[in-house]
C-alpha cells in the first residue's frame, strides 16, 4: 500500500491535542447512544475500528461489553491501555484498510462502529475494502455504525478556510483546502506547543450521503437511518455531522 500521512500523523502532540479536544461528558453520551442505535446488550462482542486512544472502548468496557480496538497508532493505543485499568478491552495494532492480519474470524462481531473523523481518510477503494471487511467479520444482522463529519452536505456549505483552536498550552491552527477535481479536503494542522512549532498535512474524502448509501449497499449492508445527531434529527443539508446505522445482510 503507498504510505498514508494518517500512517505516522497520530503521534506526540497530535494525540494529546485529541484527548484534550474531546470532554468525557461526549464520550459518555455517544457511548450511550451506540447501546441504542446498535441494539445491544451488555456481552455483546464490539469492533472499535479505528480506536484511536480508545475513550469510546474503554467507556463500553465498563458497562459490560466486551470490545476489541483496532488502531494503526502506536501512541494511540498506548494511551488507550494506560487508560483501561481494571478493564479487559483487546486492543491490536492494525490499519483499518486491512483487517485480514488482525485474527478477527469471521462472524465474530455483534456490531462495530466507526467513530470520529476517521472513516473520510479513506478513498472509494479504500471505503470498499473497510465495509466489505466489517461485513465479513460482523454476524449476520450485526449493526454498523459510522460517524463522520466530512459527508458532502455537512463540510462544504461551511468550509472555513481557518481555524483556531486551544486547549490547555497546545495551540492549533488549521487550514483548509478544498479540491473540488478531487472531492478532497486537504487540511494542515499547525501544532504549537512548549515553545515547538510543527505542521503536519491531513486528507480526506468527501462523498455524498446517497454515495455512501450505495457504498454501504455494495458491501452487504442495508441502511437503516441516517441522522444529523445523536438525537435522530434527520439529517439534511449543514447538518454537522452524518451519523449512519446500518444492517448486515445474510
Amino acid at each position: 500500500m503507498k504510505p498514508q500521512w494518517f500512517e505516522t500523523f497520530f503521534q506526540g502532540v497530535a494525540v494529546e491535542f485529541w484527548i484534550r479536544a474531546i470532554p468525557p461528558t461526549v464520550t459518555f453520551q455517544e457511548a450511550g447512544f451506540l447501546e441504542q442505535a446498535l441494539e445491544i446488550s451488555p456481552g455483546a462482542k464490539l469492533l472499535d475500528v479505528p480506536c484511536g486512544h480508545g475513550r469510546h472502548a474503554i467507556e463500553l468496557a465498563r458497562r459490560g461489553y466486551r470490545v476489541t480496538g483496532v488502531d494503526l497508532s502506536r501512541d494511540a493505543l498506548q494511551r488507550a491501555r494506560d487508560a483501561a485499568t481494571g478493564l479487559n478491552p483487546i486492543w491490536k495494532l492494525g490499519d483499518m484498510r486491512d483487517l485480514s492480519g488482525l485474527d478477527l474470524p469471521p462472524g465474530e462481531f455483534d456490531a462495530a462502529y466507526c467513530f470520529g473523523n476517521s472513516f473520510g481518510y479513506l478513498n472509494d477503494a479504500g471505503v470498499a475494502a473497510f465495509l466489505t471487511a466489517l461485513a465479513r467479520v460482523l454476524k449476520p444482522g450485526g449493526r454498523l455504525a459510522i460517524d463522520t463529519g466530512v459527508a458532502a452536505e455537512s463540510i462544504l456549505p461551511a468550509l472555513l478556510a481557518k481555524r483556531w483552536h486551544r486547549f490547555d498550552d497546545i495551540v492549533v491552527l488549521s487550514e483548509a483546502r478544498y479540491v473540488a477535481e478531487a472531492s478532497r479536503l486537504d487540511i494542515d494542522y499547525t501544532f504549537i506547543h512548549e515553545g515547538s512549532v510543527e505542521t503536519r498535512p491531513t486528507s480526506s474524502y468527501v462523498f455524498t450521503a446517497d454515495e455512501l448509501g450505495r457504498m454501504l449497499g455494495g458491501a452487504g449492508f442495508e441502511v437503516t437511518a441516517m441522522n444529523g445527531g445523536l438525537s435522530g434529527e434527520p439529517y439534511q443539508l449543514a447538518s454537522p455531522r452524518l451519523v449512519i446505522i446500518a444492517r448486515r445482510g445474510g
